[in-house]
C-alpha cells in the first residue's frame, strides 16, 4: 500500500539549498549516522550517504550551527548494535539473534562499544547539545501530539522538548518522512517522496 503523506511542514530540498550563517539546525539520528558511523553504508542508500554529509559540511562551512539531542544516543546505540550483528552474521554465515550476539560474544561487544563511542565523539566535535528537558509534563504533551502527528515515540519527545525551548521555527535535517506531517517546522531533506509530495501540496520552500 502506498503512503498517503499529508505535508504540514515546510520542506526544503537540501540538494538545492545553501545553508545560511544564521541557520540553527537539529540533525536527526539518521543524518548523524550517515555522517559519522563507519558502517552506515551497510543499510543506507547512496543518496543518503552523499546528500546529508554534504549538507552538514555546507552548514559548517557557512558558519551555521548544528545541534543534536542526547536522546539520539539511545537510538544510535541500538542501530549500530543491530547493524554490527547483521554484519557479523553475514561474514560468518550465522543467524544469531540480537541477545545472543550481545551476551555471547564479548569481543564483538567491545567492537560495538568502540563504534558507538567513535560515532558519538564525531557528533560532539561538530555540533552542540540541545539542552532538552524530559519530564512528566513533556510526556503528557507528547501523547497529545501523538494523536495528530504521525511520528514515533522518540520523535514525539524531540519535537515536544524543542518546542518548549523557546527557539525560532524548528529546522530539522532528516530523511524521515514522518516529520513532514508536523506543522510549524522546516524539514531539510533529500527524500524524494517527501519533496514530490511537498511540491504537489504547495509546501516546498525555496529560500
Amino acid at each position: 500500500m502506498s503512503i498517503s503523506l499529508i505535508v504540514r511542514a515546510d520542506i526544503v530540498d537540501i540538494t538545492n539549498d545553501t545553508p545560511r550563517e544564521s541557520d540553527i539546525f537539529l540533525a536527526d539520528t539518521n543524518a548523524w549516522l550517515w555522517q559519522a558511523y563507519a558502517n552506515a553504508n551497510f543499510t543506507a542508500k547512496s543518496y543518503q550517504l552523499r546528500d546529508y554529509p554534504n549538507y552538514i559540511f555546507s552548514v559548517l562551512i557557512q558558519g551555521g550551527i548544528l545541534s543534536y539531542s542526547v536522546l539520539a544516543l539511545a537510538e544510535i546505540t541500538s542501530v549500530i548494535e543491530r547493524i554490527e550483528k547483521d554484519i557479523y552474521n553475514r561474514d560468518n554465515s550465522l543467524d544469531l539473534k540480537l541477545k545472543e550476539y550481545r551476551h555471547n560474544l564479548p569481543d564483538e561487544r567491545l567492537k560495538v562499544a568502540a563504534e558507538v563511542e567513535s560515532t558519538w565523539k564525531q557528533i560532539e566535535s561538530i555540533a552542540i547539545s540541545a539542552d532538552l528537558t524530559i519530564n512528566d509534563e513533556v510526556a503528557k504533551a507528547a501523547l497529545t501530539r501523538f494523536q495528530s502527528q504521525a511520528v514515533d515515540g522518540y520523535d514525539l519527545l524531540i519535537l515536544e522538548t524543542i518546542s518548549r525551548a523557546g527557539t525560532e521555527q524548528i529546522r530539522i535535517i532528516t530523511d524521515d518522512m514522518d516529520y513532514a506531517t508536523v506543522p510549524n517546522i522546516q524539514m531539510f531533506t533529500s527524500n524524494l517522496n517527501v519533496i514530490r509530495s511537498a511540491h504537489a501540496q504547495g509546501k516546498l520552500l525555496r529560500r
